[in-house]
């Protein structure tokens, strides 16, 4: 009788401790995170996203492992970069650079989950069935940048009443709905917009020059891993050719840029990091919600307004969330 109650004793431990013994087995499981930037190294927003990791507990070098890898402006890279990345067997994929590293990703597999730190608008580019149920291996955050397009242009309008005519620089995967709803608010404000898409680094110098000859008074810049890679360039050209513009974030005022509107890229990356900890504590991409911008920022580089004789009104410098002098 002693014998079988010992047994029965030992039977219901073993219950206990085997699904403790397995979760802590998955505990000490150092998982590979794939992170792809459109842009060089180093970057500040992977290390926000670094950062935030580490808030929740993902130690590099101690139970996570990251593997970087950048594109240097050039979107022809983003088949051969997830290739890679899938073949280092990674657990989860942050997928930065707009649609092209997503959509990339999607056609090599279809059961490592991906993350989009920011994406135009994933539903209209056909990246996911919908925000609240994105079905399949991809979720993450969207910025539904039409609204802040039409924003960006109504302050460029601000800067310049009498304006007629921008010049929109766009990349080649710009969705359909974003360009509609452009030309709509357009029309509304009375300008006439010539886009121009310019997929590599060498087109930008063309694309200026057709702005010059078309007489363009303004400018809009539009999100791209190659215009983000190359802001440089692209400020100095926008400046060489006197145009007044307008971009996606901060990082093209820093660099002389006018003036830029848009979601708070390094808030981004940071709420990518939430994601990537979900998906390695259990749950399924398909599952979580594809979130919205809550953070927006809108930066003034007064040095570039003085250089262009531009005089910045006072509506717009009390909006200023940072103002660069």
């Amino acid at each position: 009788m002693i014998d079988r109650r010992r047994a029965l004793i030992f039977a219901a431990c073993v219950g206990i401790l085997a699904p403790l013994a397995a979760a802590a087995q998955r505990t000490g499981k150092t998982s590979r995170i794939g992170i792809t930037v459109g842009g060089f190294a180093p970057n500040a927003y992977v290390e926000a996203l670094r950062r935030s990791l580490a808030e929740l507990g993902w130690v590099e070098g101690k139970n996570i492992l990251i593997e970087v890898r950048y594109a240097e402006g050039r979107g022809d890279r983003w088949h051969e970069i997830m290739a890679e990345l899938i073949g280092l067997k990674v657990d989860v994929i942050v997928a930065g650079g707009g649609a092209g590293p997503t959509r990339a990703a999607q056609q090599l597999t279809n059961t490592i989950p991906i993350v989009m730190p920011a994406t135009y608008d994933p539903v209209a580019e056909g990246l996911v069935s919908s925000l609240a149920r994105p079905g399949g291996n991809v979720t993450g955050q969207a910025q539904l940048d039409a609204e802040t397009t039409v924003k960006r242009m109504e302050f460029l309008k601000t800067l310049m009443p009498k304006a007629k005519r921008l010049a929109v620089l766009r990349s080649a995967a710009l969705a359909q709905t974003h360009m509609d709803a452009m030309e709509a608010a357009a029309r509304s404000l009375d300008l006439q917009l010539q886009m121009l898409t310019a997929g590599r680094a060498e087109e930008l110098d063309a694309a200026f020059g057709a702005f010059k000859d078309a007489r363009a008074e303004g400018l809009i810049v539009l999100a791209s891993a190659v215009f983000t890679a190359h802001r440089k360039r692209v400020v100095d050209l926008a400046a060489q050719h006197r145009l007044v513009a307008v971009y996606e974030h901060g990082d093209f005022v820093d660099a002389g840029g006018l003036m830029s509107y848009g979601p708070n890229f390094e808030a981004l990356w940071r709420g990518a990091a939430t994601y990537v900890d979900r998906i390695l504590k259990g749950a399924k991409p398909s599952d979580l919600p594809i979130e919205q911008p809550k953070m927006f920022e809108l930066a003034i580089n007064r040095r570039t307004a003085r250089a262009l004789q531009l005089t910045i009104p006072q509506s717009l410098l009390v909006r200023a969330d940072r103002i660069v002098e």
